[in-house]
């Protein structure tokens, strides 16, 4: 049960951070500035950590989300796994993947949609930035 609270808290905070790409509000009128780059940041953080958490949680309920290119990665301790999950999400969100980690399972269709919000969160920012200028 606790696992399926961890799992839906995540998930909301995975979902309020990207509503803030789409909530109209007003950042600077420059299109380059500091603000700017932190608050893009700031939201690939949030949805790097929070997919790395949704990856530690499935992994440590018994749920093989994904495998050592040579190896079954063995969860030693949850610092460990969580380390694994978060690296294995940034390079999901980032780019395609190295190929040390491979997603299998469900982790694949979890892969799937981190992939599509990581390409689509500079798509929507600038989209948003573009929409903010004109008005």
């Amino acid at each position: 049960m606790f696992f399926y609270f961890l799992l839906a808290l995540t998930i909301f905070f995975i979902m309020m951070s990207l509503r803030t790409l789409f909530v109209p509000y007003r950042l600077k009128e420059k299109w380059v500035s500091f603000e700017n780059f932190i608050y893009l940041f700031f939201v690939y953080i949030t949805i790097m950590i929070g997919f790395g958490l949704i990856y530690t949680l499935f992994q440590l309920n018994g749920f093989r989300v994904y495998l050592d290119s040579q190896t079954i990665v063995s969860p030693l301790n949850f610092f460990d796994t969580l380390l694994t999950g978060i690296y294995f999400s940034g390079i999901t969100l980032f780019s395609v993947g190295f190929g040390d980690l491979i997603p299998v399972g469900i982790g694949r269709i979890i892969v799937v949609i981190e992939a599509l919000i990581g390409y689509t969160i500079p798509a929507a920012f600038v989209a948003r930035a573009v929409l903010d200028m004109e008005n």
